[in-house]
């Protein structure tokens, strides 16, 4: 398996150290381009569970959004190397780029290993809507 990227893992880094949701990011992974605002960690995960628990069926599942675990970063669900680097990219007000389309229309919340990530752009892509 290929390392990943080590300039990506330092932005991700970044925006993990600053709480910033600003970082316009463009990700080819298998399978996908998507395009979005890189969060940091705790951010999204807050924005998550906001969204979840505003829904009447999908509730429950908010609680593993706020738990002390959701907190945790990477470390504790054993998907960080012992240096603490990030391993998942958090994008918000992200779009699945399909054709001349972004899916979901208002974005959505997507959590991607930076391992899977092939290749990367800063800024995100436009679409068309039409």
């Amino acid at each position: 398996m290929p390392s990943p990227d080590a300039l990506l893992v330092d932005i991700a880094a970044m925006v993990e150290s600053e709480r910033s949701n600003q970082m316009p990011l463009t990700v080819v992974v298998p399978g996908a381009v998507i395009t979005g605002r890189l969060a940091p960690e705790r951010l999204w995960h807050e924005r998550v569970a906001e969204v979840l628990a505003a829904s009447d069926h999908l509730k429950p599942f908010a609680a593993l959004f706020t738990t002390p675990g959701a907190d945790r970063g990477a470390e504790a669900e054993g998907t960080a190397p012992p240096s603490g680097r990030p391993t998942h990219l958090h994008l918000h007000v992200a779009r699945i780029l399909q054709g001349s389309y972004g899916l979901p229309h208002t974005g959505g919340m997507y959590r991607i290993a930076i391992a899977d990530v092939s290749s990367w752009t800063v800024g995100d892509l436009s679409y068309s809507d039409q």
